[in-house]
């Protein structure tokens, strides 16, 4: 059988372009390497205690509620409270307002630095406007033309205007945040407590518009995953096919077939790629290759992408504590960043990636003293999660990996493990949570290895490409996003995390709309001639 699509990765972006092209009839196979579907997003449960895989809320941006409404999948979100919090200062973000309450958390570290912070903080809210214009409207991929038509005449042609207005502004704020950071202070802890907690070189408006992308994140009563089996079952109940544990060895584009792991070939009309972007090149079968701009395009992005790396990766501890809930509850919201000192993660040094297991041990110890954790407590969103009167924790760091690719490699990965949960447990206890270490019932960790063993991706990077790729690999104009799912392969589409920079679950979507929306098209010309 020669399927009319074919894709290949069920994480959010291989999902969403699975359920589209089934709902319009498409015959499609959807290829998973791992035993389920989800990639970055999926829930477990271990005794009783249930926790988030990977991303630990979704972030609406006018993508994900009108995605869900556009295929009639019903889930019920609850909000995602966000608070931040340095040392013994917590507060809450739940508005616009919560600026004016970090700018005073600001002031009482960092006197010195009060003038600056203002000038800080202003511009903050400048960015702020930018993408209440940004996000400001469900887009439009997500709507019926015919069905939201007044939608589209009262909000989406006002906002286009708007928008035109903006975009320059926002492609000026697209320098690395620490650069953009020193504008406006020298106080190098104030930079890393701003900082510390995006990944390397993030740009600017980027990283400084998560107070405003804080407020716009909702979670599932049931975890995460339950967004991964509605979608499935979606996908099962128009048609399509999803089969796990089949991972894809080679491509062959001139007799368009896919051979799997498991030794089965499939026939497709058009391919959708959307896991990891280098294994997309290295499996195509260039000895197969008729054509010769086709071989010259497989071997020059080959090359360009040999030595372009994932971005930041993360280690993350889950933990099953016998506090109850409303211990945790009344120091912070359900989603909680948190970094125990004012000091900054700089004076951390740079990780000793080539050290022996003594000085890694050592840098450890002062990394997990000084950086960021990022905090997910599910009960405090769906109580049904955990047992009664205890609570679980997702505590992560962002984390290198190619330290963890030395630590593993060295044979240092229970040693390690076992520090690192220790460390994150220790610094806690010392500061935000006393009574931690033994209230502890379970734990368990997750490195930037597991991650690449789990996903396949690129250095274990969680939402693709590292923003220090010089060119980066990826279309990075959102105005261009369509663009972001052509590739040089004939009937080849690509999609997901890689595809577009900066990435992230709203871009997932998206991208897998827009796939599915050109191989539609496609699919119906070929029909037709």
């Amino acid at each position: 059988m020669r399927y009319d699509a074919i894709i290949i990765g069920a994480g959010a972006s291989g999902l969403t372009a699975a359920a589209y092209l089934a709902r319009e009839g498409n015959s499609t196979m959807l290829l998973e390497k791992q035993p389920r579907c989800g990639g970055l997003i999926g829930t477990f449960t271990r005794d009783g205690f249930t926790f988030d895989g990977g991303v630990r809320a979704f972030d609406n941006a006018g993508v994900l509620f009108p995605m869900l409404k556009q295929l009639g999948l019903n889930i019920e979100f609850v909000k995602n409270q966000v608070s931040l919090g340095i040392e013994d200062q917590v507060i809450e973000i739940e508005s616009d307002a919560n600026l004016d309450d970090y700018q005073v958390l600001l002031n009482r570290l960092y006197p010195e630095s009060i003038d600056e912070i203002a000038l800080l903080v202003e511009d903050i809210h400048k960015i702020m406007r930018y993408m209440d214009i940004q996000y400001g409207i469900n887009n439009p991929l997500f709507l019926d033309v015919k069905e939201d038509r007044d939608y589209f005449l009262k909000a989406v042609v006002p906002w286009m205007f708007k928008y035109a207005l903006t975009a320059p502004k926002v492609s000026a704020l697209n320098q690395p945040v620490i650069p953009y950071l020193k504008k406006f202070t020298n106080n190098k802890a104030l930079i890393d407590i701003i900082s510390q907690h995006f990944f390397t070189d993030t740009p600017a408006y980027f990283a400084l518009s998560y107070f405003k992308l804080y407020q716009d994140y909702f979670y599932p009563k049931g975890g995460t995953g339950v967004l991964i089996d509605k979608l499935t079952e979606f996908i099962q109940a128009h048609g399509g096919e999803i089969r796990t544990s089949m991972g894809v060895t080679a491509i062959d584009l001139e007799t368009r077939t896919v051979r799997t792991s498991t030794g089965d070939t499939f026939d497709y009309q058009q391919l959708l790629w959307t896991a990891d972007q280098k294994m997309l090149y290295q499996i195509v079968d260039l000895d197969a290759l008729a054509d010769s701009a086709t071989r010259v395009a497989v071997t020059e992005r080959r090359a360009l992408l040999s030595d372009k790396a994932g971005n930041d990766s993360v280690l993350t501890l889950f933990l099953g504590s016998n506090l109850d809930p409303g211990y945790f509850k009344a120091i912070s919201n359900a989603h909680f960043f948190y970094t125990p000192s004012r000091l900054g993660q700089s004076l951390a040094g740079s990780p000793p990636i080539d050290g022996s297991w003594e000085q890694i041990d050592q840098w450890l110890k002062k990394f997990y003293a000084y950086t960021t954790y990022e905090i997910s407590i599910p009960a405090l969103r769906d109580p049904s999660l955990v047992p009664t009167g205890k609570t679980g924790l997702i505590i992560s760091t962002l984390f290198d990996y190619r330290l963890t690719e030395h630590i593993y490699e060295n044979g240092w990965e229970d040693r390690f493990q076992n520090a690192v949960g220790n460390l994150m447990i220790e610094n806690l206890e010392r500061t935000v949570y006393p009574g931690l270490a033994e209230s502890v019932l379970q734990r368990s960790t997750s490195t930037p290895i597991t991650l690449q063993r789990l996903t396949g991706s690129t250095d274990g990077a969680i939402t693709g490409w590292a923003f220090t790729n010089q060119p980066m690999p990826a279309e990075s104009r959102l105005v261009k996003i369509a663009n972001s799912v052509k590739t040089p392969l004939p009937n080849v589409t690509q999609a997901g995390q890689w595809t577009y920079s900066p990435s992230g679950l709203p871009v997932s979507f998206i991208t897998g709309k827009v796939a599915a929306d050109s191989i539609h098209k496609r699919l119906k010309r070929a029909k037709r001639t």
